[in-house]
């Protein structure tokens, strides 16, 4: 009983140590231009340190405004953040640019839950750059992975509208839902 104490104790000492190092950010969409809400989500760079970092320059250079959440599965996830989908044409959408920093696997034993923050890539584990996804519900077929980096803190109302608005063959909304990223500055006491 003693360890089981020591134990729960344990845990919730870990789960507060993350949650005063998180980076807090404010995902708004926008579909035809009018705001359909707002995602907040807090990032946790002790447990995937690279990845925070490429999503927090990104986030400071405006790299994901204007990005789109260009698939979604009911069930499964969301994803967004290729430049591509700026002004690409649609078929090019999740292919990524080449370009871009690759970030190296930062895999947890974090369950893919929902509101999940983690990183798209190809079949090559190093390959995450600047795509996400946010798990509609829970995923534990990606578990260990992909890289988790944090959690939606509020919103996901709107990120239900997101993965049940109607879309193409290819699982591309048809109304594109396009995404403002901010990051959340912290008031010191």
């Amino acid at each position: 009983l003693m360890m089981l104490a020591l134990t729960m104790s344990t845990t919730a000492a870990t789960i507060d140590k993350r949650l005063e190092k998180t980076q807090d950010y404010v995902i708004e969409v926008k579909v035809g231009g009018k705001s359909i809400g707002k995602i907040n989500v807090s990032l946790w760079p002790d447990l995937a340190p690279k990845t925070v970092h490429n999503f927090d320059s990104l986030v400071v250079a405006g790299a994901y405004n204007g990005t789109a959440f260009h698939r979604v599965i009911p069930g499964f996830v969301i994803q967004g953040g290729d430049p591509n989908s700026i002004d690409k044409p649609k078929r090019t959408w999740g292919m990524g640019d080449p370009s871009q920093t690759r970030v190296p696997a930062e895999f947890s034993n974090v369950p893919h839950e929902r509101g999940i923050l983690s990183m798209a890539r190809s079949q090559d584990p190093n390959s995450a750059s600047s795509q996400f996804f946010i798990c509609v519900d829970d995923v534990p077929s990606l578990n260990g992975k992909y890289a988790v980096f944090g959690k939606v803190t509020s919103g996901m109302d709107v990120v239900d509208k997101i993965v049940n608005a109607k879309r193409d063959d290819r699982d591309n909304p048809i109304e594109k839902h396009v995404m403002y990223i901010s990051k959340v500055t912290k008031k010191t006491k």
